[in-house]
């Protein structure tokens, strides 16, 4: 079966279900829209690696990172392999300089890990089928629509804080990265970016 290449184009509140997530991956040159729910735990550690943030302390999928890299264990791709009563498979390729070994994951784990290691993630045609969905047009337009699609299922996050004054936002802040609620600081750090 040949592999589809996918790229995470969205992190947002998961619509249909309340303290969840949705993660949207994006085929790569092409329209179809992978989205899968997850949990909170996952969705802030994809959320810290793709902004780049450094927590005080390693989170659970940065320690993993730490503890492949001291064994030499290089992870070259995740592979959303199947997909079952609506729960995604994935696996973890994974390479030594002796053996090549394919483990079995969350895909929500998966993807955490494939940001930190800037590895590539696939799936196969009929999961896309099956779960995806297609996004009409194309180009950047088309990448516009669904940012704006992803921003709307953020609004109540970003609502509550249009009434606080920048030094307010920009104390709350330190308070929700004190506390490691790395999407809330993302909310409140996209806002005061817009306010300046």
């Amino acid at each position: 079966m040949k592999k589809i290449e996918l790229e995470i184009v969205a992190l947002s509140h998961s619509i249909t279900q309340t303290h969840s997530y949705a993660v949207v991956l994006g085929e790569v040159n092409g329209l179809r829209r992978l989205p899968i729910v997850i949990g909170g735990f996952e969705a802030q550690a994809i959320a810290v690696a793709l902004e780049r943030m450094a927590p005080s302390r390693p989170l659970t999928h940065d320690l993993m990172k730490n503890f492949m890299n001291a064994f030499n264990v290089d992870l070259q791709e995740i592979v959303i392999t199947d997909l079952q009563e609506g729960i995604f498979f994935s696996k973890l390729i994974c390479y030594t300089e002796e053996d090549t070994v394919e483990i079995d994951s969350r895909t929500s784990d998966a993807l955490a890990l494939a940001v930190r290691f800037s590895c590539p993630i696939f799936t196969y045609d009929h999961i896309l089928d099956n779960a995806g969905v297609v996004i009409e047009g194309n180009g950047p337009d088309a990448r516009k629509t669904e940012a704006v699609g992803a921003e709307s299922t953020n609004l109540d996050a970003r609502n509550d804080l249009s009434g606080l004054s920048v030094p307010e936002l920009e104390k709350l802040l330190n308070d929700v990265l004190e506390s490691e609620d790395y999407i809330r600081a993302i909310a409140i750090r996209d806002e005061i970016n817009k306010r300046k």
